[in-house]
């Protein structure tokens, strides 16, 4: 097991992709008029891609450019320290075949919210993860102890 220097624990891509399809609440982040925007969307796997449902109004600006985009996932409990997150950086393109986004709304879980919208498609060119243990609590002392060196 790979601990990087704050004490977490490295995942690899294979663990990151288990975590990613067990969820399906992330994180899109994407820049809309030179600004940052970070949005919550309902997402399932399609393979080795994210396939987000961006809601029943016009498609998000950005998947019709090919933008870059940042997708993130987490389960993280701050009172028991542990948990984990998995970050995405990929390449966002609209679903415009009818028929692959009506395989694509089978996907989504049954009864959620998520599906009927217009679907959005990013690929998953950098993927990591890190998982938080409660024997890695020393983590926080770490980063302080890092930060007072820094301090004049």
């Amino acid at each position: 097991m790979e601990i990087d220097r704050d004490g977490l624990e490295v995942l690899n891509r294979t663990e990151c992709f288990r975590l990613l399809d067990n969820a399906h609440l992330g994180r899109i982040a994407v820049s809309s008029g030179a600004l940052p925007l970070v949005m919550p969307v309902g997402y399932v796997m399609d393979g080795d891609t994210i396939v987000v449902d961006a809601g029943r109004g016009p498609a998000l600006e950005f998947a019709t450019a090919r933008a870059v985009v940042g997708f993130e996932v987490d389960n993280l409990h701050e009172n028991g320290h542990t948990g984990w997150t998995v970050m995405v950086t990929g390449v966002a393109q609209a679903v415009h075949d009818e028929g692959d986004a009506a395989r694509l709304r089978q996907l989504f879980p049954e009864g959620s919210e998520h599906g009927d919208g217009h679907l959005i498609r990013v690929s998953c060119e950098l993927v990591s993860g890190r998982r938080t243990h409660r024997r890695h609590r020393h983590s926080r002392s770490r980063a302080a102890a890092r930060l007072a060196e820094y301090r004049p």
